[in-house]
């Protein structure tokens, strides 16, 4: 994929690269990664930056105890190594793992240090996205203590609903597994097994071959009982 195939792809990049250096656009290299790739592992030392220009990715935290937990889950345009750099450390905190194919604009590390020292409109611009997500897992922070798993479960698969039941679909199948809504949800197997359980056996949701399945019934029933939840909840 050469420059122009790449800000085809991805237009709302040259927003980020209008000043970029043409020694540092010269180095940078593009990489197109598929779907379940790790981009960067836990604990790896960084030297490089990188523009994730295309595709869905996510932060997730690995424990020595063998569990996942995922931290967030990124759209583009987001960044490789933007908090590392900016945190002045070595070695990364999290591990990011695509979703979806992503396309990378890869560049040394010690390039970006010099090119974002130079150019205030990348700053801001990186500033705005890193004080966006921290905004949005900070609004988000302990809703895995606050509300109980049968919010938690039924809120995802309204979101998700809203993003692929679409057009003329009356239902759609969450492709994920258990493990996947696991690491997704911030609950544990036993508690999600069981709150499957209870939302199938009332109706709300149903399973098809080991997978969920939502239809338009039941995705109304959910927003319903969403509500009710959320009014319960803020009564404490």
């Amino acid at each position: 994929m050469n420059w122009e195939e790449l800000l085809k792809r991805a237009p709302k990049l040259e927003a980020y690269i209008k000043h970029m250096p043409p020694d540092i656009k010269a180095r940078s290299v593009i990489k197109v990664i598929p779907p379940g790739q790790i981009i960067h592992q836990k604990n790896y030392e960084l030297d490089y930056f990188a523009f994730v220009c295309c595709g869905d990715h996510r932060a997730i935290n690995e424990f020595e105890n063998g569990n996942v937990y995922m931290i967030e889950k990124n759209e583009a345009i987001d960044f490789v190594g933007e908090v590392t750099i900016l945190a002045g450390q070595e070695r990364t905190s999290v591990t990011l793992e695509t979703i979806t194919e992503c396309v990378l604009l890869q560049m040394p590390r010690k390039d970006f240090e010099r090119w974002i020292k130079e150019d205030i409109d990348l700053l801001y611009l990186i500033a705005s996205k890193v004080a966006f997500k921290l905004y949005r897992s900070s609004s988000k922070n302990g809703a895995t203590l606050f509300y109980p798993p049968n919010f938690l479960l039924l809120e995802y698969l309204v979101q998700y609903a809203d993003k692929h039941m679409t057009g003329n679909k009356t239902s759609i199948t969450v492709p994920f597994t258990r493990n996947q809504l696991e690491e997704e949800l911030g609950i544990n197997i036993k508690t999600l097994n069981r709150t499957v359980k209870k939302l199938k056996d009332t109706g709300m949701i149903g399973i098809t071959k080991g997978k969920l399945t939502f239809d338009k019934e039941q995705y109304n029933k959910a927003v319903a009982e969403l509500a009710v939840l959320r009014k319960g909840a803020n009564h404490w």
